[in-house]
């Protein structure tokens, strides 16, 4: 009976590439935010408080995500994590699905409560802080986009930007909209929009990030075309207990029980197999083991 634990190439993983566009992000976002709560608070706009209180949770969700590069990459002094700790990251791509939702859900309420309410609007300072922040938030939007594919974390992030950016949008509109007809309801019409984006959106992340944490086989991964394709190394007669699952974005991870044809070499089932995983798959985490005689490996009982 062999046994292997195969890494593929060195490389740093998504989350720590792109956390320099993380920290910018963050900034911008941070400032932003001061300036749009002041603004809503002075001129009594619905949307424009809805959109600042996603922006305190984009705050938080960028922050949380910034943390969380961090803490992927931080040596285990305990011995314990055996899978170090980059599921950080997902877990703050699940803070920000949770902030996502919540923020949708207030300004859905906060927006019916207030229908036939008079308002008291300022469209000229809806039109100018909603500018303002459609420029941050594109400028997030153009340092998160070359990372949002690569890392759950980031994606999280950019999709937090998304929304803002369609709040930012929303701004401007009720704003204009307040402005030529007068009437406050648009404001309310606006802001149950925005809500709803932002509900879909988290809904959309938060699967991604129950895959992940489920341990299901990645959205990229085939696990019936991996087995075709381990089956057919030389020198394996059939595979079982396979097994594929992502740990974080761009690092997943695969196990399997061969069972070798009579006479194969082990390292060399090995070798195909692990090769197979690395260059048809991209799956540079692999423990394999192979077994001469299927009858001498227990079957689960899960």
């Amino acid at each position: 009976m062999g046994h292997t634990h195969g890494h593929g190439r060195s490389h740093p993983h998504a989350g720590a590439r792109h956390r320099w566009r993380l920290a910018l992000s963050f900034a911008l976002v941070a400032t932003y935010f001061v300036v749009e709560l002041i603004t809503a608070l002075t001129t009594g706009s619905l949307a424009l408080l809805s959109d600042a209180g996603h922006m305190a949770a984009d705050v938080v969700a960028l922050g949380a995500a910034l943390a969380a590069t961090h803490i992927a990459t931080r040596p285990d002094s305990t011995g314990r994590r055996t899978f170090g700790s980059y599921r950080a990251e997902v877990f703050a791509s699940g803070l920000t699905v949770l902030l996502m939702l919540g923020t949708s859900v207030y300004v859905a309420a906060e927006a019916l409560a207030r229908r036939g309410d008079s308002a008291d609007l300022h469209a000229g300072p809806m039109l100018l802080v909603g500018g303002i922040g459609l420029v941050v938030n594109v400028l997030a939007l153009l340092l998160l986009r070359g990372g949002a594919s690569e890392s759950i974390n980031v994606k999280g992030a950019y999709l937090e930007v998304v929304a803002d950016t369609v709040g930012s949008i929303g701004v401007i509109v009720a704003g204009l909209l307040v402005a030529r007809t007068g009437l406050a309801v648009w404001d309310t019409v606006i802001a149950l929009a925005i809500a709803a984006f932002v509900a879909v959106r988290a809904i959309v992340l938060g699967r991604e990030v129950l895959t992940v944490l489920g341990q299901h086989a990645p959205a990229d991964l085939d696990p019936e075309a991996v087995l075709r394709e381990l089956q057919a190394v030389p020198g394996v007669r059939d595979v079982h207990d396979l097994h594929l699952w992502a740990l974080t974005s761009g690092m997943n991870v695969a196990t399997a029980h061969l069972l070798a044809t009579p006479g194969a070499t082990t390292d060399v089932v090995l070798a195909g197999a692990l090769g197979v995983l690395r260059d048809r798959f991209g799956i540079d985490h692999a423990t394999l083991q192979v077994e001469a005689d299927a009858s001498a490996c227990q079957e689960l009982s899960w």
